[in-house]
């Protein structure tokens, strides 16, 4: 099998066209069985929907947004929330680490971490905070890439398929 090569960059704003690809990436997280905010089935229009709200988003410059694409496209992505509070303007949440699955086990989660870290230090964000489900694949990512797990939520979420799951919260100290 030949290795997955992709590239990560931050956009400052969403064309038509990557529109789309996310609109893709999400379909597929869902299908896939990932909680992030959806049920099943995920009409494409709602999928847009989401996209086009995060594009306004990033326009504001309220999110950073990180994509990575391959060969055929948008393959990953990942969020940084930096419209906060004024009491916290060194913090900011990680959001919606998406891999399609044909670039999944390959380190690009990985990379979209080190690279959301990276970013976040741009902005002047020294304390990130993020939650995921329990001992889910994402969980052994954020763990072994020294995030610092703060507890779980029994009961927090629903995934796709409708049966409840919890939910686990790590913080990453960039300071």
């Amino acid at each position: 099998m030949a290795k997955l090569t992709w590239t990560v960059t931050r956009l400052l704003d969403v064309d038509a066209a990557r529109l789309e690809q996310l609109a893709d990436v999400l379909v597929d997280a869902v299908e896939g069985g990932a909680s992030v905010g959806f049920m099943l089935p995920l009409p494409r229009e709602s999928a847009r929907a989401f996209w086009h709200s995060i594009a306004s988003a990033v326009a504001k410059g309220e999110r950073a947004l990180l994509v990575a694409e391959d060969e055929s496209g948008i393959c990953g992505t990942a969020q940084l929330v930096l419209a906060s509070p004024p009491n916290q303007p060194h913090r900011a949440d990680v959001s919606k680490v998406l891999v399609h699955r044909r670039a999944r086990r390959s380190g690009l989660g990985a990379a979209l971490m080190r690279a959301i870290e990276a970013t976040a230090r741009e902005c002047g964000r020294n304390l990130l905070v993020l939650d995921t489900v329990t001992g889910s694949d994402a969980q052994r990512l954020y763990e072994a890439l020294g995030w610092t797990r703060v507890g779980d939520i029994p009961r927090y979420a629903f995934m796709p398929t409708g049966e409840p799951c919890s939910t686990t919260y790590y913080y990453r100290d960039l300071g």
